[in-house]
């Protein structure tokens, strides 16, 4: 593995054009070839793992462990994202992991937060570490936008709940991290998307701040408030005029949203942090500055797709946009032999352009796996998943 130094200038502004293909939020992957993979991050144990999932071939295996994480410790709270061929894993909170008293039970202690930036080449299968983050920073809003990387807020260090107003974009062809100018609140669990050339950091624990001239202070402090209008706003850095945006009430509710990603300029959701599946999609109206269910995308529990046992349990979710579908990735804990559990994994895909009523809009899948890729354990996602199209 190598590694990339380079001396890093501000850069207060940047165009949202270029040549560069990306992933979530930014460049929707369109499948022509069959060559469309889906990755994500798991723990198995006391060690992470980058999995990936092909829907050409409905093929689910294991890439390898994440380098630079030592034995015995998982990586938490970090961003992945994708850039044409590779994918990056960025920022994060190191934890140390010893094995609890009950069997698949673990305890954790922070040790520290990172700046490392990994990145793996899909094509050649190939791991190298890139430029650091400006910021160390875990729990930040992230989306990938033509050649280039855009993360903000998160949290910088491991005393205290409070998040950073610290922006920064990656360029991938300079190979180096750029500082963007602050956004005007502190966020930590904010998420990241690229929609209508904009990158929008959404939601999240947030808070303003209140300066001398404000009504009530004295000359010369500084106070922070936080409230439901902070944490229901969402922040928009205008890429081409480098200037950054309020947009109150545009997640709505007082809880951080799991995941939102854009679809042929719509943007969708399926949850929040607290519930990542609500049992139906979500999409957002700019005009109306709204989220409503999307016409028949309503489904009571998307395990009843692949018939699973009533004791199965979900364990995680996650969605990555593959042209017009949403593909879920998610996985359920089923009792297996010896009174114990096993997890099993399982694909759900929604078509958006699936008109109401004539045909299905949603499909399930069961991956196949190789012997070694067989999840006899539980396992537990700390990544959102990202889409990565393969050139022919």
């Amino acid at each position: 593995m190598g590694s990339l130094h380079c001396n890093v200038a501000a850069s207060p502004s940047f165009s949202s054009t270029g040549s560069s293909s990306g992933s979530s939020g930014g460049d929707n992957v369109v499948s022509r070839d069959g060559s469309v993979r889906i990755y994500a991050c798991f723990a198995h144990g006391s060690n992470n793992s980058l999995e990936c999932y092909e829907p050409g071939a409905n093929t689910w295996r294991r890439v390898g462990a994440l380098p630079g994480v030592p034995d015995g410790h998982i990586l938490k709270g970090f961003a992945v994202a994708a850039l044409g061929e590779s994918v990056y894993v960025i920022g994060g909170r190191l934890c140390r992991r010893e094995r609890g008293a009950a069997a698949g039970v673990y305890q954790d202690t922070d040790v520290s937060v990172r700046a490392d930036v990994l990145r793996y080449d899909v094509r050649r299968g190939e791991w190298q570490h890139c430029a650091p983050l400006l910021l160390p920073r875990f729990d930040f809003a992230c989306a990938p936008c033509r050649g280039r990387i855009c993360v903000a807020g998160g949290q910088c260090s491991l005393s205290g709940a409070r998040g950073t107003a610290a922006a920064e974009v990656y360029d991938e062809e300079k190979g180096q991290w750029s500082a963007l100018p602050d956004m005007s609140t502190l966020r930590y669990k904010c998420v990241g998307v690229i929609w209508q050339g904009s990158f929008h950091v959404v939601g999240g624990f947030a808070e303003s701040t209140l300066t001398a001239g404000d009504a009530h202070l004295t000359p010369g402090t500084t106070v922070l408030q936080s409230s439901a209008l902070e944490r229901s706003s969402a922040e928009v850095f205008h890429c081409s005029r480098g200037t950054w945006e309020i947009l109150p009430g545009m997640w709505q509710l007082d809880v951080p949203p799991n995941q939102i990603v854009a679809v042929a300029n719509r943007l969708f959701s399926s949850g929040d942090c607290l519930n990542c599946w609500k049992g139906h999609v979500e999409v957002y109206d700019g005009e109306l500055n709204i989220w409503s269910i999307w016409d028949h995308s309503a489904l009571p529990d998307l395990s009843l797709l692949a018939n699973l046992p009533s004791s199965a349990q979900r364990l995680y979710l996650t969605m990555a946009d593959v042209g017009t579908q949403l593909y879920f990735l998610a996985g359920y804990q089923v009792p297996s032999s010896n009174d114990s559990f096993r997890t099993v994994s399982l694909v759900h895909s929604f078509d958006t352009n699936a008109p109401p009523g004539l045909e299905p809009a949603w499909s399930s899948f069961q991956p196949k796996m190789e012997p070694d890729d067989i999840e006899d354990e539980s396992k537990e996602l700390f990544s959102q998943c990202c889409s990565v199209q393969l050139s022919s």
